[in-house]
């Protein structure tokens, strides 16, 4: 793949009607990520997009059930969950060519098993449910005083943390995982993915 991770002048996410798996640059989506607040920034704490991708990802690596390269992948999927938004595209459409093209970039499937979408669904409930506990007040969406939580929330706290520092760590576990699942799929290595 072509899709840059080492430049130090990332390929800003531009136009989605003129994205390609080939342009899709991984260190300008971790940095626009990072440099964006959930909740669109009605939040009186700055928790970047790039962060709460992190935090369903760790989420989703303590599940038990699935083997080591499955969980790896299923991280990866939690951590791109989101990438779409790097593009801003407006239309459903949009954001489906532009998510298709970012996990095509990483090495992954488009489509999830059900029990995997399903279990993935159940982290990024509990990560708002951590949220909401750790961030009181953070966001129309996901703080403030309007119930109690409907999840239980991950156990680990959430800390926001400084958009580069997010930028920084986000691509870092990216890089571990697309490695770890590029190598699972080189010529010769038992195809993955559970399964339908």
């Amino acid at each position: 793949m072509s899709s840059n991770t080492n430049r130090s002048a990332p390929a800003w996410p531009g136009d989605p009607s003129e994205l390609t798996v080939e342009t899709v640059d991984f260190v300008g989506v971790a940095h626009v990520l990072a440099n964006t607040c959930c909740w669109g920034g009605r939040s009186l704490t700055f928790y970047s997009l790039a962060q709460r991708a992190l935090t369903v990802c760790k989420g989703v690596e303590q599940l038990g059930g699935l083997g080591g390269e499955d969980s790896q992948r299923l991280a990866l999927h939690a951590l791109l969950g989101d990438a779409w938004r790097a593009w801003v595209p407006g239309k459903q459409a949009e954001r489906d060519a532009v998510q298709g093209a970012v996990l095509k970039a990483a090495g992954l499937e488009r489509d999830l098993p059900e029990q995997w979408d399903r279990a993935l669904e159940l982290t990024r409930l509990q990560a708002e449910a951590a949220e909401r506990r750790d961030l009181a007040g953070a966001g129309t969406a996901s703080g403030g005083q309007d119930g109690g939580l409907l999840f239980p929330p991950l156990k680990a706290r959430i800390r926001p943390m400084r958009p580069d520092r997010a930028a920084a760590q986000w691509l870092e576990r990216f890089e571990a995982l697309r490695a770890a699942v590029l190598r699972t799929a080189e010529p010769g290595a038992p195809a993955k993915g559970g399964e339908k």
